[in-house]
């Protein structure tokens, strides 16, 4: 099992963003997913709407945000990257110009939020860019059939939040065992609420293919020796 490391793009700055990347790797992050920041992220944490909003203040120019990360693409060759970005991003860099630029870069792996309607959606993927799906723990229908039709990994939801348990499927372990039933063969990503070692053996015991960490390593940014410390000892469960 893979393990995904959250980078917020920007913050503080881009560059420090590049390097911090290199130091996700050397500590034995797997993937890299890294962030446009978006001026309206509305369906992210506050601790992230705080993250993107400094960000935004100190460079709000998408190309160059877009140059760091085929940086970091360029410099670490062998580590996989998923980008997230709100459609309000993409619509602000351009459609055909985010496309292009994905295709240019090899950076087909796309968490995309934040859709009015799936116009856009569709012209990535009929574009040959890989866009997740989302699956929350208790399996909507709706989102298992776009999980379904879908091209990219399943993001799964690990851990149930107000207990939107499937009574047919309690466990995480059931969650993946009825994706797969329903002939889903691409990677399922667990994540939301992965911090723990604990989560992460969880993750991996019930069949992920790879977990999401993400404030749990953000914020150990300031104490790097820690946040190596923790990466490590993250992986070593997967």
């Amino acid at each position: 099992m893979e393990l995904i490391c959250y980078l917020s793009n920007g913050y503080p700055t881009i560059e420090s963003s590049i390097e911090m990347s290199y130091k996700y790797v050397e500590a034995g992050c797997d993937i890299i997913e890294v962030d446009f920041p978006s001026r309206n992220p509305y369906l992210e944490s506050d601790f992230i709407k705080d993250r993107m909003k400094k960000a935004l203040e100190v460079c709000d120019d998408y190309s160059l945000y877009m140059e760091g990360i085929k940086k970091i693409k360029q410099n670490l060759p062998n580590t996989k990257i998923i980008l997230l970005a709100y459609e309000n991003t993409v619509e602000e860099i351009g459609v055909e110009k985010f496309i292009a630029y994905c295709k240019e870069n090899d950076l087909l792996d796309l968490i995309y939020v934040g859709l009015k309607d799936d116009s856009i959606k569709e012209l990535l993927i009929k574009s040959g860019i890989r866009v997740s799906c989302y699956v929350q723990y208790h399996l909507p229908v709706s989102e298992v059939n776009s999980a379904i039709l879908s091209n990219g990994f399943v993001y799964l939801q690990a851990k149930p939040t107000s207990n939107n348990i499937n009574e047919k499927y309690p466990e995480l372990k059931d969650c993946i065992t009825y994706l797969r039933d329903n002939e889903i063969t691409r990677p399922i990503y667990c994540g939301v609420g992965i911090s723990t070692e604990e989560d992460v053996k969880h993750a991996k015991d019930s069949g992920s293919d790879a977990v999401f960490v993400g404030s749990a390593i953000l914020k150990l940014h300031d104490d790097p020796k820690n946040m190596a410390k923790k990466i490590k000892s993250l992986k070593s469960m997967c």
